[in-house]
């Protein structure tokens, strides 16, 4: 008897505790649905409303919007074809610098370092994930853009002070190498130890062991963490509006141009502007939640291929 009350007890906890697991499950998937219903509700308002602009009404287009090169021109004119550009081209920069250095890195802290270096390099890039992005803005323009100008005229070339695409792909490959590190750290620890004393036994070095059997091991993983700094530097708007310089027209492939991406383009006079003005910034919200959502499941697609 006592048994089965205290089989019946479990069973009953478990069924609550599954219960309230669920409950916060929904709450939270809820939330999201309701953001973004949110933002295509009110980013689509654009295309379908009429905005009187001097004494005449007006809607967007969307094809136009969708496929244009000039940011903004009057009285109703937006476009973000370039602006998609040049988010995709300065990510895809981004993520070449920082994916070699990243995995460098967390290969040298798994297996290389002494475990006391290791531990305070690997404290130091948690730290370095946890900084908020206005402190890489900040870097980016007391740092990162002097930088720049000083490269730019040694070469020729004339910059807006620094403020360029090169120094926002600079800023967003420092902003996404913590996190592909961490994940790469954590990925390389999985391979099994017996996998590495196999090669050595065999005749192979460790240098050898580590770029063929170690991190070959931990590719799938380490793919992994590329995804979420690709993630992170596409929705990226606090340092990026600090250092792109938010071009008009474009797209901009001069590393040393000014240039404008989806997030900057949302953050940039986003309080100041009304209207279709205000309204338009949600469209672009959209644009940037297809963008990435596409970008995963491209990405997805690709690790799938690839690691079968």
């Amino acid at each position: 008897m006592r048994m089965e009350k205290r089989t019946a007890r479990k069973t009953v906890t478990d069924k609550i505790v599954k219960g309230i697991f669920l409950a916060i499950t929904l709450i939270c998937a809820s939330i999201i649905v309701f953001i973004v219903f949110f933002i295509c509700l009110k980013g689509m308002t654009p295309f379908f409303k009429k905005y009187t602009i001097d004494g005449q009404g007006y809607r967007v287009s969307f094809f136009k919007f969708i496929f244009g090169t000039t940011w903004n021109s009057a009285p109703n004119v937006y476009s973000v074809g370039f602006i998609i550009i040049n988010t995709l081209y300065v990510v895809i920069l981004a993520t070449l610098i920082a994916v070699p250095i990243s995995v460098l890195t967390a290969l040298f802290v798994a297996k290389i370092a002494p475990k006391k270096i290791g531990s305070i390099i690997s404290s130091a890039v948690e730290l370095l994930a946890s900084i908020p992005s206005i402190i890489y803005g900040l870097f980016g323009v007391g740092v990162i853009t002097a930088l720049v100008k000083n490269v730019a005229n040694v070469f020729g070339y004339q910059t807006y002070g620094g403020i360029s695409t090169i120094s926002t792909v600079l800023v967003l490959a420092i902003m996404i190498m913590p996190t592909i590190t961490m994940i790469s750290i954590t990925s390389i620890k999985a391979v099994k130890q017996e996998q590495v004393n196999g090669s050595l036994a065999l005749g192979a070095s460790m240098t050898q062991t580590n770029f063929k059997i170690v991190l070959r091991g931990a590719k799938s993983g380490i793919f992994s963490g590329i995804i979420l700094g690709v993630g992170r530097a596409i929705g990226e708007a606090t340092a990026i509006s600090m250092v792109a310089g938010n071009k008009f027209t474009g797209p901009t492939l001069n590393l040393f141009d000014i240039t404008r991406t989806l997030t900057s383009t949302m953050m940039t006079g986003f309080g100041e502007s009304q209207g279709l003005g205000y309204d338009i910034r949600f469209s672009v919200g959209v644009v940037l939640i297809a963008v990435i959502i596409c970008t995963n499941i491209g990405l997805n697609f690709v690790k799938r291929r690839l690691f079968k």
